[in-house]
């Protein structure tokens, strides 16, 4: 074997392993760095006199990168920052052209005009590079070889750079894919921003600065109100475009060095970074964010309204650790949902108190109706002419093993917030229907059963469907059912509102509306309502006839009522003079204690067998 022989086969042998050195540090996650600056130095074993570089592009079309590790650094250093174009040097036009570009004397070729200045003080005569290009077409970089005579490639050097750009392509997409797959398991799929597996790592860095420089941090835990109703009133993929408004409103309304976090569902968390431990300097942050939700939001022609609730939790004073902060401030949350939403609250000790009692009635709301327990009691309601009970409201407790008798005030909201409200409500339908059937025959008076739905159950699309199940499993004919809605229940959307109320009125089920006078319905949307009945809230009704306002109020609601043909009920009614002004002005109707609290179905019979029996005196 001769000496030239031998030496080609030592450089063969040479590229042989380096290629497979370079193919491990790739299969190991080595750094993009450090794979490119061996496979450039496999290469130039192979070459005489001559020097080989590796440029990465950024997606702005500059160069980000350049490893050439045997010329100048400041040569290297030199051309990033370069943009790519028609004359931007061998790599600078190979990247825009997408083609491999050979320049043999850089002091004469134009395409060296932008930046000859460059490689000049390095004695840099002649240039090729090829491009390298993704599987998807992109331009990622390029191979770049570098000489200080008048030359040009030859083909064993042009196969060398083919087999560079295919190693490289492999180097730099594997760390793409890498990247991606970090950035995934730390950023939220939905909105882009960073996700719970980011949320401690940011908590302690801002704590780590706040140690250092005697400041503090502030964590606010962002809870979109009622996104629940958007998702199933509008579907699943509007409220996934809502989520995208959020976050970038949130991310653009707070500083670069705060971090907005998407922990799940409707919830944000932000990190307040550098701040101080007083709470009237943060309350001005805190209006921002809810400013920022609270701007109208329009998504395929549907004008949307998001209020928030936000809970603030502050290192030090709330909790020395990221979980124990998180925590607190997710309990000021919910705190400042419970006290009617879009407020904000801060976390004081007494909350935890208040948070374990909420999740222990979520834990037993889920069994309740398993367990039998809601009692379900009816009030009754009375004809203010006649003096006859023509109905009753069917009223929901909970007879919880531990608390006692809980009032709805307590455990319906909670319902609504979980969605456990429609299986209760189900339940409420079912066996007030039932029940009614029940008294009709066994030939008690045939009277009407009233119910509430919730907002969640006005939202279920299958409404119609559950009620006529619930009336057919009863036996009980629709005219002896009224559901009662809220007025600010159905101006949420009333145009859907109306067609479901449509629907039932069809079936021959009454319908009422239940504290009217509370909510914000306008009186030409009110007179398109199928309804039968309107319902006085208690509220007006308290202090009359003393109040000379709520008297107005009063009065007005029975005529506007008899205007638009509608029976008028008022609830809690508990004293003779206000019975005595009802009467006077006409109100049909009456409920509350001044007859009967809400009482247990035999207490109810007691008092329709009495006036069955005062009938029949009637008729001796």
């Amino acid at each position: 074997m001769s000496k030239a022989q031998s030496t080609e086969q030592e450089r063969s042998e040479l590229l042989r392993i380096g290629q497979g050195r370079v193919l491990e540090m790739i299969a190991t996650n080595t750094s993009i760095e450090e794979v490119l600056g061996n496979l450039v130095l496999v290469i130039e074993s192979q070459l005489d006199e001559m020097y080989c570089g590796i440029l990465l592009l950024d997606d702005t079309s500059h160069v980000r990168e350049s490893i050439i590790p045997n010329l100048p650094a400041p040569f290297a250093s030199s051309l990033i920052g370069l943009s790519i174009g028609p004359k931007a040097g061998s790599s600078g036009t190979a990247m825009y052209l997408k083609e491999p570009v050979v320049v043999t004397d850089i002091l004469q070729d134009p395409l060296w005009d932008d930046c000859r200045a460059l490689a000049i003080p390095y004695g840099i005569r002649s240039s090729w590079s090829m491009p390298i290009m993704s599987h998807q077409g992109d331009v990622l970089g390029t191979f770049t070889t570098y000489c200080k005579n008048v030359c040009q490639p030859t083909s064993v050097e042009t196969l060398l750079a083919d087999m560079a750009i295919r190693i490289a392509r492999i180097a730099i997409e594997h760390e793409r894919s890498q990247t991606h797959i970090r950035h995934m398991t730390h950023h939220d799929v939905l909105t882009g921003l960073p996700n719970r597996a980011l949320l401690e790592d940011r908590i302690k860095q801002a704590m780590l600065y706040a140690d250092r420089y005697g400041r503090a941090v502030t964590l606010a835990f962002v809870g979109l109100d009622n996104f629940k109703l958007v998702n199933e009133s509008l579907g699943h993929k509007k409220g996934d475009q809502l989520l995208k408004v959020m976050a970038d409103r949130l991310t653009l309304a707070m500083r670069r060095t705060d971090t907005v976090i998407r922990v799940g569902g409707d919830e944000f968390v932000i990190v307040l970074f550098d701040q101080m431990e007083t709470a009237d300097v943060i309350m001005p942050t805190l209006q921002k964010i809810r400013d920022a939700v609270a701007e109208p939001v329009c998504i395929d022609g549907h004008d949307l309204h998001v209020t928030c609730s936000i809970g603030v939790s502050t290192y030090p004073s709330d909790g020395q650790d990221a979980d124990i902060l998180l925590k607190n401030a997710d309990a000021a949350m919910h705190i400042a949902k419970e006290l009617g939403r879009n407020n904000f609250q801060f976390y004081t000790t007494e909350m935890n108190t208040t948070i374990n009692e909420r999740l222990s009635m979520h834990a037993g709301l889920k069994t309740a109706i398993e367990r039998d327990q809601f009692p379900l009691l009816y009030q009754p309601q009375l004809d203010l002419r006649t003096g006859k009970i023509i109905g009753v409201e069917a009223l929901i407790r909970w007879q919880h093993p531990d608390l006692g008798l809980v009032s709805p005030a307590k455990f319906i909201p909670l319902a609504e917030e979980t969605g456990l409200i429609v299986a209760i409500g189900d339940w409420v339908l079912r066996t007030a229907c039932k029940q009614n059937k029940s008294w009709q025959d066994r030939g008690f008076p045939h009277i009407t059963m009233s119910v509430n739905v919730s907002a969640r159950q006005l939202a279920e699309k299958d409404l119609v469907q559950r009620v006529i199940l619930a009336l057919k499993d009863s036996g009980l004919e629709p005219h002896y059912l009224e559901l009662e809605l809220t007025e600010s229940l159905i101006m949420k959307d009333v145009e859907q509102a109306i067609l479901i109320m449509r629907e039932l009125q069809a079936l021959g089920i009454h319908l009422s509306i239940d504290d009217f006078g509370t909510g914000y319905s306008s009186l030409s949307a009110l007179k398109h309502f199928p309804i039968v009945r309107l319902k006085i809230d208690q509220s007006f009704v308290r202090n009359i006839p003393n109040d000379q306002n709520d008297k107005a109020i009063a009065s007005a609601m029975v005529a506007l009522g008899h205007r638009l043909d509608l029976k008028v009920i008022a609830e809690g009614v508990e004293r003779e003079d206000q019975i005595t002004f009802l009467r006077d002005h006409n109100c049909d109707e009456m409920q509350g204690f001044l007859f009967s609290k809400p009482v247990a179905p035999k207490e109810v019979e007691a008092l329709l067998q009495t006036q069955m029996d005062r009938e029949a005196e009637g008729t001796n």
